[in-house]
């Protein structure tokens, strides 16, 4: 039986797996990546309308940024080395 955290990370890498699949679906829609970084911006907004003023869903992705930014340092955009 999976524990409460368990579910917890099955449920987030659920959801990321659709959003992967939406960014996919997003660039075959359109090559500007500007375009597609605000659609998602604007889906986390709308996720929180109506719930959270625009201040407190800016300081959520703010820190959903620290958090991931490490993450994603750590990786060199330029691929392995030999």
């Amino acid at each position: 039986m999976a524990t409460p955290t368990d579910e917890n990370f099955n449920d987030y890498k659920r959801a990321e797996k659709k959003a992967l699949e939406l960014l996919a679906a997003m660039k075959a829609a359109t090559p500007k990546k500007t375009d597609i970084e605000l659609a998602l911006l604007v889906a986390i907004f709308e996720l929180h309308k109506n719930s959270l003023p625009a201040g407190t869903i800016v300081s959520i992705i703010q820190g959903h940024l620290k958090q991931l930014s490490p993450f994603y340092s750590a990786k060199d955009p330029s691929g392995p080395k030999n």
